[in-house]
């Protein structure tokens, strides 16, 4: 198989514009030295509102590099075969996707697209995040020193907004009353986010409390009583 793929990505946005702004700039993330002259977009959705202005619909695009036109080096043999790992668990499991993989520094992220995603990510992220680890775990056992981030058409950077953006109102809620929220309960990998994202704030401080699947995380203002 060849190591030239196509790397493709998944984007939403309010409109079209910026669903593909959002997916450009994914690309250049994942294919260093992207020339955006070569960069196709796929129009999945306009979006629209709801009558009356309730509910949302996003824009939805695809973006993504033809085969061969992708300016970076040739791949190593870790992200080769951690593309291979997912691929043969996305089959597993019967998620027809495509998987392309990009290597970046020490981290290798492999991309899955296609109309199964929904089946590869799971309620709440708990596939996806599942195959990430046994990736990751395969990938060191076997001696390898990359870290690997599996994603799917753009979901982690989506699902990070959201976390980033839930932690900071937490974070604001806490410190207006003064009483400690709680958040829904998380995947490790989704409750690490939200730590990371307050980590820096003087006002607050935050901790995982329960037991698995149900761990969730606790959002305390700085200083409370008790």
């Amino acid at each position: 198989m060849s190591d030239e793929v196509d790397v493709r990505v998944e984007a939403t946005g309010e409109t079209v514009g910026e669903a593909k702004w959002s997916a450009l700039r994914e690309l250049e993330q994942l294919v260093p030295g992207l020339d955006r002259e070569q960069v196709a977009f796929e129009v999945l959705s306009e979006g629209e509102r709801g009558l009356l202005g309730v509910g949302f619909s996003p824009a939805r695009v695809v973006a993504s590099v033809p085969n061969g036109s992708a300016t970076g080096p040739t791949l190593g043999e870790g992200a080769t075969d951690a593309r291979n790992f997912v691929e043969r668990i996305a089959a597993a499991i019967g998620a027809s996707v495509t998987v392309s993989a990009a290597e970046r520094a020490e981290i290798v992220t492999v991309t899955c697209a296609g109309e199964d995603l929904g089946l590869l990510i799971g309620k709440h992220g708990q596939t996806i995040d599942a195959i990430q680890y046994l990736a990751n775990a395969v990938a060191r056992a076997e001696g390898g020193e990359h870290e690997i981030v599996v994603d799917a058409a753009g979901y982690r950077a989506r699902r990070n907004a959201s976390l980033e953006a839930v932690a900071n109102r937490s974070a604001r809620l806490a410190v207006t009353t003064r009483n400690a929220v709680e958040l829904d309960p998380m995947t490790p990998v989704e409750r690490k986010i939200v730590h990371e994202s307050l980590k820096d704030d003087p006002e607050v401080e935050t901790q995982s409390e329960g037991s698995e699947p149900n761990r969730y995380v606790v959002v305390l203002p700085r200083n409370s009583a008790g």
